[in-house]
């Protein structure tokens, strides 16, 4: 049985969307994409260097694939940690309008998320990676097929953009298993699945 786990940038304000370049995800009129990129340091090439050393297969949603089909396949070096997973190991897109997609051992998955994705935990051995991918996380935190989130938090506010956590995301309770914080100050956070949250009240002592 497989582990569905995700790795999301995120700004302190929760945004997702564009973390990588200025023409990665411009929907809504975002101007503000790349806004990761100087926080890259020798911390943060460790933890990415760490994650593609556990990787199974990958689960993308269709615009982070059409980001790395664009990319990664060019990345010959069979050293590259990143590459070499990515070029070498299962993909699987969830998309309904990708029906032929050229970058080697990709799949399609265009039905029932739910069934597809439970078949494809049931069918994998070890972890299946969703990189970015912030709707199809959404969409997977909301059918509770998520096992682990690594959540890298930048400190930078952008005050606009695609929120991970947005109104009526489903309560979701995780359990915090390791981080670290980065020589540039990002926070990498990792949270295991545990159910729905628990609920309580702050009562004051009896003789306050």
């Amino acid at each position: 049985m497989g582990k569905l786990v995700s790795q999301i940038f995120v700004s302190l304000d929760g945004v997702y969307q564009a973390p990588g370049g200025p023409e990665e995800d411009p929907r809504g009129g975002f101007t503000q994409g790349g806004w990761s990129v100087p926080f890259d340091d020798e911390d943060f090439g460790r933890f990415v260097t760490e994650v593609f050393g556990s990787v199974d297969a990958f689960l993308l949603g269709r615009r982070t694939y059409d980001i790395f089909a664009a990319f990664w396949p060019k990345v010959t070096d069979p050293a590259d940690p990143v590459a070499s997973k990515l070029n070498a190991l299962p993909k699987y897109v969830a998309s309904s309008t990708l029906t032929d997609p050229a970058w080697a051992g990709t799949s399609v998955i265009s039905g029932d998320l739910a069934k597809e994705v439970a078949a494809l935990k049931e069918r994998t051995d070890g972890e299946i990676q969703v990189h970015g991918s912030g709707a199809l996380l959404q969409s997977l935190l909301a059918l509770d097929l998520v096992d682990t989130v690594h959540l890298l938090t930048f400190p930078v506010v952008l005050g606009a953009g695609r929120r991970i956590f947005r109104e009526g995301s489903v309560p979701t309770a995780f359990r915090h298993t390791g981080g670290r914080i980065t020589s540039k100050g990002v926070s990498i956070q990792s949270y295991d699945f545990a159910g729905r949250p628990e609920y309580g009240t702050y009562e004051l002592p009896a003789n306050a």
